[in-house]
């Protein structure tokens, strides 16, 4: 830790806060209840906060951030045991649909997502935030061109289930 700890501190605070949003997410794929999810967004603060003194700028902070809060998530995960699949009545009304259906949509796509296993869910997050393939790759260690495949199979899998759950 640098001499000047406040303003350390405050850097590490000033990410945080900036990608706050980003935390909320993978504690949101990952965890289903408010509990849970409070939970894990203290773990992977405390896990980027142990790691910061580490954090040498190779890659974007909200990158270097998106790795350890998946890892996190992914070991809360397996520590807690518990099962991750959502309800829809449990998700939280967090975005801004225009109407009923897009709304119903909205879920039923957390829904899904949240029934993917660990590396799956890792991989659409990334994908819906935008991240280009390079970055996903290096962030969960394969290659870009997998990361292609698996996207491509894990939308494919959501279309299926999405088309089943809609015919019920």
């Amino acid at each position: 830790m640098p001499a000047n700890t406040e303003s350390y501190t405050n850097d590490f605070l000033g990410l945080i806060s900036a990608n706050e949003r980003l935390i909320y997410k993978v504690c949101r794929v990952y965890e289903h209840d408010t509990d849970s999810r409070q939970d894990l967004f203290q773990e992977i603060v405390l896990q980027a906060w142990s790691a910061y003194p580490r954090y040498r700028h190779a890659a974007t902070f909200s990158t270097w951030l998106y790795r350890i809060a998946l890892n996190t998530a992914i070991t809360f995960q397996r520590k807690s045991k518990k099962n991750i699949v959502t309800s829809v009545a449990e998700l939280p009304d967090v975005h801004p649909a225009t109407s009923v259906v897009a709304q119903e949509k909205y879920e039923l796509m957390y829904e899904l997502i949240a029934s993917l296993p660990a590396m799956e869910k890792a991989l659409i997050v990334l994908y819906l935030d935008d991240y280009p393939y390079r970055e996903i790759a290096d962030m969960l260690g394969i290659s870009e061109s997998n990361v292609g495949t698996k996207l491509a199979r894990i939308k494919e899998k959501l279309r299926k289930q999405a088309a089943v759950l809609s015919n019920v």
